[in-house]
């Protein structure tokens, strides 16, 4: 029997008896799944119920690709579906195994020869998503399971990227929904569930890494049904497929301890449960721009999948925009997804992912339309950016010595071709004519912005991140967002002291497993975050793990400070000593070494008090030719050992302790609102802003 909460109306995924015999026939002959696996150790008790009309629905379940099976006669004579493909997106949480899963299914599927050497994670083919470990861009493949083809956008996991997730989901009909089978949902899961189910999509959902030995299948799944009901999803969405899988061992099965050889099960999932696509196959051509790449031989090229006609190589086409403009424009090359590369084709039909050539000054969200009766399509809508950063030219001594773009031309040009392709970012000119402001959906969306144009050749300056915010009848909001902490309870006590200083509001706090870690929820304002990192990983010792989603918007939580302590600021230009980094060290930590050009006001390290500091860090010892039986040496981690003709000499060993290594993430959040980032091709320093001169001490 089916079990039902009195206040919602879809049935949980609870044990029932034989479930596999309660599913329908979607097609006659074929071998069906039930839509839940799950078994829990012990039944679940729930209060008596009074059922309504609304919960007098059969007990049997159905997947929400059923709902394509109930179009009536006459809709069917003007929509058709696409039989042999399936559109998906993957989405998770950060690490949680979702570029993984894919290189399974890519290889499962054959697109690589059996003797092919293939690195993992295939499809975070960018330097800096294989550096960091996390997927940026939204990329597209395809594979082929039977007579299927399943056109796969694997798509990044934090909610920075946000705008990525957002825009591919308009080329889908479903998502897989990867989730950790330890940790389970978890605050990015729940941004690109929330996204998905506002879309209608169907939800495979894959609890990964299920051979762990902590894993814990049935909490994991009953939270993923939870967040479900949280997010106002329908009774068809709800009826989700749970698909246990361990992808890095390229194996899944409908049962955690009953996995098959291969990633069969999932694949039988996706054509069953997600939709085929609906299309208007005799209807005038349409295609919504939801994505383009750049080829130096091709040029620029858009992605979108095709929702009604058909695409031919050489037509030509009106591009239309939502306020009702409309060019023509001419298809030069077509391409469509095949397994890992694109395959050149001479024209595509109404359903499929495809990628057109030709249309130099096309868009996001723009849509290629039929020359003579084409209409645009809704645009795409994205979250408003939350943070924003000011952009300058390179004002430092050090201006033109490693980079090679460094006007305010160059840098103007390159802040406007990112919005080309990065929807949910916006830049706007300064207060002068040298300042850009970018604004950006967090910190990591605009750093990641930074890392590429310094790889590129740039050379600029940014200045501290700041919350944009609102003013509602006089109100003046700021954005909040949900910071989930897990962390030792030896370590607790410090993290909710830091949360706390931050504006932070605890509304739920509980054990993680056994052990001794615990989960803390906090709302928080987002310049609260602005640092925070740092810091819990040094209150924790390095042991905490922090996610932070946006929430929404806010009263003003007050004034707070983000950082105690000062700077040590360079006293004059010069290449710094050890002789001079001897004394320094003993007001604070330093971000130097020997032999290190600076300039006046650059930031050479941490204060260990409040305010800054003047220091010369070029200082050399003093050269006269009085001999001493003392003599002072400054070595570097270890001491020395010294002996001369067996002729004592008092030594005094000075070591110098170990810089900081700040990365540019570090550094954009520790500076504050008189300090810049000074960002080369091969350096990144941070100053005082000369425009913004603060008496130090």
């Amino acid at each position: 029997m089916a079990l039902f909460m009195g206040i919602y109306s879809p049935p949980l995924p609870f044990p029932m008896q034989q479930p596999t015999s309660r599913v329908p026939s979607l097609h006659s002959g074929a071998t069906q799944l039930p839509c839940f696996s799950t078994t829990l150790s012990s039944p679940v008790m729930m209060p008596p119920i009074q059922f309504t009309n609304r919960h007098r629905r059969s007990a049997i379940l159905h997947c929400s690709a059923s709902s394509v099976e109930t179009a009536t006669v006459e809709q069917r004579t003007k929509i058709n579906t696409r039989r042999d493909v399936r559109n998906i997106a993957i989405v998770a949480h950060v690490d949680h195994g979702k570029t993984t899963l894919v290189d399974a299914m890519l290889r499962q599927a054959k697109v690589f020869r059996d003797n092919q050497v293939v690195k993992e994670r295939i499809m975070d083919s960018n330097d800096l998503e294989r550096e960091r470990g996390i997927t940026i861009l939204s990329k597209n493949t395809s594979i082929f399971y039977k007579d299927t083809k399943i056109n796969i956008i694997d798509t990044p996991g934090h909610s920075d990227f946000g705008g990525e997730v957002e825009r591919v989901l308009n080329m889908v009909e479903g998502v897989l929904l990867v989730v950790d089978s330890v940790e389970g949902p978890m605050p990015q899961t729940r941004f690109v569930l929330k996204k998905a189910l506002e879309f209608g999509h169907a939800v495979v959902v894959v609890v990964n890494k299920i051979d762990r030995p902590s894993a814990r299948p049935d909490f994991v799944v009953n939270s993923t049904f939870e967040l479900f009901i949280e997010l106002n999803a329908t009774d068809e969405q709800c009826d989700f497929q749970v698909i246990y899988a361990s992808a890095i061992k390229g194996m899944a099965g409908l049962a955690p301890d009953g996995l098959a050889d291969d990633l069969g099960p999932l694949f039988e999932a996706i054509v069953r449960c997600i939709p085929e696509p609906v299309i208007d196959k005799d209807g005038a051509l349409q295609m919504l721009v939801s994505n383009i790449e750049y080829d130096e031989h091709k040029g620029r090229i858009a992605i979108g999948r095709l929702q009604a006609g058909m695409l031919e190589k050489g037509a030509e086409v009106k591009v239309c925009t939502p306020d009702e403009s409309c060019r023509s424009a001419k298809i030069s090359e077509l391409f469509v997804f095949q397994n890992f590369s694109r395959t050149a084709v001479d024209y595509v039909d109404a359903g499929d992912i495809c990628a057109v050539c030709g249309i130099d000054d096309i868009l996001i969200g723009e849509t290629i339309a039929d020359k003579s009766r084409g209409k645009a399509l809704p645009t795409i809508k994205i979250e408003e950016p939350t943070v924003k950063m000011a952009f300058s030219v390179n004002i430092s001594p050090f201006v033109g010595r490693e980079g090679k773009h460094v006007t305010s031309r160059k840098l103007r040009d390159r802040l406007y071709r990112e919005l080309e392709r990065n929807l949910a970012m916006k830049v706007e000119d300064g207060e002068s004519a040298d300042t850009f402001i970018v604004s950006g959906r967090g910190t990591l969306h605009i750093t990641i912005l930074i890392e590429n144009m310094r790889r590129e050749g740039y050379e600029f300056m940014v200045g501290p991140p700041k919350v944009i915010n609102k003013r509602v009848n006089d109100e003046l909001l700021e954005p909040f967002e949900i910071a989930t902490v897990e962390v030792s309870e030896e370590y607790l006590g410090s993290v909710v002291e830091l949360l706390g200083r931050r504006r932070g509001q605890m509304f739920d706090m509980q054990g993680a497993g056994n052990d001794g870690t615990v989960v803390v929820k906090y709302k928080i304002p987002t310049r609260g975050l602005i640092g925070l990192r740092n810091d819990i990983l040094t209150a924790s010792r390095g042991t905490a793990i922090l996610n932070t989603v946006f929430d929404s918007y806010g009263p003003w939580a007050g004034d707070m400070s983000t950082r105690e302590q000062g700077s040590l600021v360079a006293f004059e230009d010069g290449t710094t000593t050890s002789y001079a980094l001897a004394s320094s060290q003993e007001r604070g930590q330093m971000f130097v070494e020997p032999g290190i050009d600076v300039y006046k006001g650059q930031i050479v390290g941490i204060h260990q008090r409040p305010g800054d500091l003047m220091l010369n860090v070029c200082k050399k010892k003093a050269a006269t030719n009085v001999r001493s039986n003392k003599e002072q040496t400054v070595v570097l981690d270890t001491p020395l050992d010294y002996s001369l003709d067996h002729t004592n000499f008092l030594i005094y060993a000075v070591v110098l302790d170990t810089p900081l290594d700040y990365s540019l993430d570090d550094c954009i959040e520790y500076i504050q609102e008189d300090e810049l980032v000074e960002v080369t091709p091969l350096s990144i320093r941070m100053c005082k802003n000369p425009k913004m001169a603060k008496k130090t001490k």
